[in-house]
């Protein structure tokens, strides 16, 4: 992670020449050649973006919404398998997420790991134009540019290297020619970056471009989503030189996208109705403040003037999540209601182009259980939820949010024998689940297990990036009254473990300091 942060540092003055599709925090640098690939092993790659994930998920901005986090990864893994080779030659399985954040971007993290900022997903009209976003950045992962990028960097650093000592050598003729020699080696070398990030753009743009015609998307949205871009970018990007803009001009690449659309057939692609509810949820979650939700609820009641079935039901459920972070649940409720009776009124006789009525039913049922589960001191609702919540995993086995749910409504119900037999098993199945252990730990904790709950939620600090924190809670299993013979000795190969791993870590953070910018020479920052 540190090593990715040193190359941020390095390209960091680049970063507002940068547009909104690529990672203003990731350089995508490709190089030529199958060696410079060799510096980043695809294990490698993964592994280091596990541990950039880890972080992202202790973020507050990390977008942790179980509706969201299905959805983009339906959507984005559906595109990487409808076009064979979007894994790359590493293979990766792809992670797709939303962080909170105001700019219009999206970025690839190394190893698969995708991001959507929440002003794009609001930004993006149309499901296409999403597919353009999600496109370009599993481009990016396919053809492994952050791996190619350390390759580059390793070459390029020998240029300033180079220009130093001949700044040496030239001081003896005066300083300012010695300032001319290093800025000139300095400038060479950040040019030959600058090229490399506009080819892995063009790159990038054409595997997105295939990627979407495969998936059946309309590849016009690549051209009305970049237009929109060039509208965003274009307070500091016009005052940027082309050749000083490290990826291709907004205009290049609209032309690039729109010769290729000419020789593909015209295909109109409807945007389902998820596509629309989940929108309308970024919305509430990007600003819960007082100030943020009286703005987003005016954005919905403007909304409901529009027309389109699609339309009004999601602003409908925009209302009610207004109401459910506001905890007027009865309101809530109505409008989720309301939502749903429009999607499954019959539409006028001779429309086309109608989304059937169960689509979005999981984002429907999901919601209807969250303003349930949100009301834990109402015993009787809490029944109906636990029943709910059965059905809805019967229906929905795959869903991870259900699951979690369903173990949220045994808990809340007091059923926690039942509860913690089940979430031991999702915890078996799923093991990279920090969710699923901190319920475990809640379940162990209304039993009053306390050796159980702390080793528990070691096992979701773990997963979180926080092994020290994951030592503390197995000090408190140790010293729990209830702690087994069987506990203890869990208890002791799983510190071994984590001791290990943290003086693992403890040696990489040593080795990368060494090559952080404030340890290199100036003319590398």
């Amino acid at each position: 992670m540190r090593l990715t942060a040193a190359l941020l540092l390095l390209t960091m003055p680049l970063a507002m020449a940068q547009d909104v599709l690529a990672p203003a925090k990731i350089p995508n640098l490709p190089a030529l050649g199958d060696t410079e690939r060799q510096d980043l092993s695809p294990l490698m790659e993964r592994r280091l973006g596990e541990e950039i994930m880890r972080d992202i998920r202790r973020n507050n901005d990390f977008l942790d919404d179980a509706p969201i986090l299905e959805y983009l990864n339906n959507f984005g893994n559906a595109l990487v398998a409808a076009r064979p080779g979007a894994r790359g030659e590493a293979n990766f399985d792809y992670y797709f997420f939303a962080v909170r954040d105001p700019q219009l971007n999206a970025f690839a993290l190394p190893g698969g790991f995708i991001a959507v900022h929440s002003a794009l997903l609001l930004a993006a009209q149309t499901e296409s134009e999403l597919a353009s976003v999600l496109g370009h950045e599993i481009g990016h992962v396919a053809q492994r540019h952050i791996a190619r990028s350390i390759g580059q960097q390793k070459q390029d650093a020998l240029i300033p290297l180079a220009a130093m000592i001949l700044a040496v050598l030239a001081s003896r003729a005066g300083g300012d020619a010695a300032i001319g020699v290093f800025s000139a080696g300095q400038g060479l070398a950040i040019q030959r970056q600058l090229n490399f990030g506009r080819d892995a753009e063009r790159e990038a743009d054409r595997i997105g471009f295939q990627i979407m015609g495969a998936a059946g998307y309309d590849t016009s949205g690549m051209v009305a989503f970049f237009q929109r871009m060039q509208i965003a970018t274009r307070n500091y990007s016009d005052r940027v030189p082309a050749y000083l803009q490290s990826h291709p001009l907004t205009t290049e690449r609209i032309a690039d996208i729109q010769a290729r659309i000419r020789e593909q057939p015209y295909r109109q692609r409807l945007d389902s109705l998820d596509f629309h509810l989940v929108r309308a949820r970024a919305r509430v979650l990007q600003d819960l403040s007082s100030q943020g939700l009286a703005e987003t609820q005016t954005f919905f009641e403007l909304q409901l003037q529009q027309p389109g079935r699609q339309q009004v039901a999601a602003a409908q459920y925009g209302l009610a999540m207004v109401a459910l972070k506001r905890e007027n649940y009865a309101l809530a409720q109505q409008w989720l209601d309301k939502s749903h009776a429009t999607m499954r009124k019959l539409p006028p006789p001779g429309t086309l182009g109608v989304a059937p009525a169960p689509e979005g039913e999981i984002i429907y049922v999901s919601t209807a259980l969250e303003i349930k589960l949100a009301q834990p001191d109402n015993a009787a609702l809490q029944q109906h939820a636990l029943a709910d919540a059965e059905a809805a995993h019967l229906t929905y086995p795959l869903s991870r949010g259900i699951a979690h749910q369903y173990g949220e409504a045994m808990i809340a119900a007091g059923q926690l024998e039942r509860a913690a037999a089940y979430l031991r098993d999702q915890v078996q199945l799923y093991r990279d689940d920090p969710n699923a252990y901190d319920l475990l730990a809640q379940a162990y904790a209304k039993q009053g297990k306390q050796a159980l709950q702390h080793i528990a939620l070691a096992e979701s600090y773990v997963l979180q990036g926080g092994v020290l924190s994951a030592l503390d809670q197995l000090t408190y299993a140790r010293k729990a009254p209830d702690a087994t013979f069987y506990d203890q000795a869990v208890i002791d190969a799983r510190e071994r473990e984590l001791q290990a791993r943290r003086r693992e870590e403890m040696g990489d953070k040593f080795k990368k300091d060494l090559l952080s910018p404030e340890s290199a020479p100036a003319l590398v920052r």
